[in-house]
């Protein structure tokens, strides 16, 4: 189930508590660009005094209209000329700010991004991976429309407002005096209204955060949910959060629409009154048609700028919310962290490991023990099995071992080095996983292979695949090594799958083995080929197994029975059967005639 959005009277306060202060977040990664924003803003500043100065141009035409030829000739080609400079700054002042604006919107993403591909897996407890894609998208595509035009149309208009305004007092300190009665009246629905703009577009973008994550939850289990068929279900559920997030999306119209209706309308209404004030000045002499003109010009690029300013408000409301959003993934605390000093990893480790009484509940289940008082020391280059029941701690073993998550109490050494002293990229490189759910990426038999060691040969690639039993059915793909195999491997039945994921691990040649029901879904012949390569890919490394088909980890140096999140007993195959214990009872379970022949 999709995780419903934060109601929005739950936000209230902390909206308008921050206001648009969130936007300072993105300082710092405006600041390594500061030349290109200070060329863009004089760009900027060039553009708005040349349109300041065209009615200026347009006041001596009409004044000197009745004088020579010549000279009339004279400021149409100033006027031309001014024109010109305006379009060239225009088009440059455009270049500057939208090249500034994708910079700083990709560094953004790429921040984010950084930040939360190295987060625990405690962190997508919390949060929906499709949400964090659509903050990552569209939050920051609302930051670029912000950052890449907005600012620069808010700009521009603050200076033709207050340069206009001037302006307009030296040419009519009485009919200025007018305007500015105007304003109080203009502020004002922009102030409250604003407010409120900014309160429903979060909600917006919290139910597209929710819509977008539903569905790719949804869509990344497709054939389970039309195995079940549970279409109409799906589709009713994500109906149901797009007409939310198109209910905030109607109402931040409808408020924004009515400010701008207001605020234009005021501002209208003045730029009439003030003209008719001005026509009966020209009638009684005391203005020339020029200077009204000229007014009336300012006038309206005030008024202009006015109007666009309650327009761009809207729009840094909403990219407050976004800056919001986005501010919280960056400033996220894992629950997970390596220490300010890490301990080196020598480049050859030995390989052993040890669980000196670990206890661990998952976050999303603090009251449920996984792992309750486990004390465990493996040796280097033993291969250890992990069985029991589901839930009895044998994949939380495999995690902790990762540093996915950190025991509440107790440690897990590596070579007799805390694994919370070391970096956590560092030791992992010791380490080759093959999940119970393995991972096809969208991309070539070969690249997905290549996953396990970046800078692996094609040859070497082979090998690994040869010593997975999966050489056989990639030569047989259209396009071999070459194939692509779709998103999540679609295109591979789960035992290709599996033995993708095993010539990774293999490939990585890493001294610490993990396999989390690797054979899992593999036929008698494959799983024979893989367990005859995992035999060979175990010796002189450390080999934990977690296996819930006990033909697997007969041969295995050691077997621990886990239980509840407890040990309860280990030893070999053999022995453990002797005892007739939970062991015997499962082997019993799953090879009755084997265990009759015994």
């Amino acid at each position: 189930m999709a995780r419903t959005p934060t109601p929005a009277p739950a936000q209230e306060e902390r909206e308008k508590s921050r206001e648009l202060g969130a936007l300072r977040a993105l300082i710092p990664f405006v600041h390594p660009y500061r030349p290109l924003m200070i060329a863009a803003i004089l760009a900027l500043v060039v553009t708005a005094f040349i349109s300041l100065m065209l009615p200026l141009a347009v006041r001596r035409v009409i004044d000197n209209f009745n004088s020579g030829e010549e000279l009339l000739d004279q400021y149409f080609v100033a006027a031309l000329a001014i024109a010109a400079l305006l379009a060239v700054g225009t088009g440059l002042r455009y270049a500057l700010v939208t090249r500034f604006g994708e910079r700083v919107v990709a560094d953004i993403r790429k921040a984010v991004f950084d930040r939360v591909i190295g987060m625990s897996p405690a962190f997508y407890e919390r949060i929906m991976t499709g949400e964090v894609l659509s903050r990552i998208t569209t939050d920051t595509t609302l930051i670029l429309s912000v950052i890449g035009s907005s600012v620069s149309i808010a700009l521009r208009n603050i200076l033709i407002f207050s340069g206009g305004l001037i302006l307009m007092l030296f040419t009519s300190a009485k009919l200025t005096g007018m305007v500015l009665l105007i304003v109080p009246a203009v502020i004002v629905p922009i102030l409250v209204l604003g407010r409120k703009l900014r309160v429903i577009s979060r909600e917006n973008q919290d139910w597209i955060a929710a819509s977008s994550g539903n569905a790719s939850e949804s869509l990344s289990a497709v054939q389970t949910v039309q195995a079940f068929t549970n279409e109409a279900a799906s589709r009713g559920q994500f109906a149901q959060m797009t007409e939310a997030s198109f209910d905030a999306a109607r109402r931040r119209i409808t408020t924004r629409a009515v400010m701008t209706v207001i605020v234009i309308f005021l501002v209208f209404a003045g730029v009439v009154g003030v003209l008719w004030m001005g026509a009966r000045d020209v009638r009684a002499g005391d203005m020339t048609p020029g200077a009204l003109v000229q007014f009336v010009i300012y006038a309206v690029m005030v008024a202009g700028g006015v109007a666009a300013l309650s327009e761009i408000w809207g729009e840094l409301q909403r990219a407050a919310g976004a800056t919001e959003r986005l501010v919280e993934l960056l400033q996220t605390e894992d629950t997970v962290q390596d220490p300010a000093g890490a301990a080196a990893v020598p480049d050859r480790i030995a390989g052993a490991i040890a669980f000196e009484n670990v206890q661990f509940a998952y976050p999303a289940r603090p009251s449920i023990q996984a792992l309750d008082g486990v004390s465990l020391r493996i040796n280097p280059g033993e291969t250890v099995a992990f069985v029991g029941p589901s839930g009895a701690g044998k994949t939380t073993i495999i995690q902790l071992i990762l540093r996915f998550y950190d025991p509440a109490s107790g440690r897990i050494t590596l070579d007799g080095v805390d694994l919370r002293d070391m970096a956590r990229d560092a030791f992992r490189r010791t380490i080759a996983l093959v999940p119970q759910d393995p991972v096809i990426f969208a991309a070539s038999a070969r690249e997905n292979i290549r996953f396990g060691r970046p800078d692996a040969t094609d040859a070497e690639i082979e090998t690994a695949a040869k010593a997975a039993a999966a050489h056989d059915f990639i030569s047989g793909l259209p396009e071999g090594y070459d194939s692509y195999l779709g998103e999540r491997g679609v295109m591979l039945s789960g035992g290709q799958k599996q033995r993708i994921a095993i010539a990774r691990a293999i490939l990585r040649d890493a001294p610490v083995l993990l396999l989390d029901e690797a054979t899992s879904a593999l036929d008698a012949e494959s799983e024979r080929a893989v367990q005859a390569a995992v035999d060979t890919l175990s010796q002189n490394r450390t080999t934990l197994i977690v296996a819930h088909r006990l033909a697997t980890v007969k041969k295995a140096d050691r077997i621990v029975v886990l239980e509840a999140g407890q040990i309860i007993d280990t030893g070999t195959h053999d022995e453990l059967v002797a005892r007739n214990g939970l062991y015997a009872r499962l082997a019993r379970l799953q090879f009755t005639d084997g265990i009759a022949a015994e």
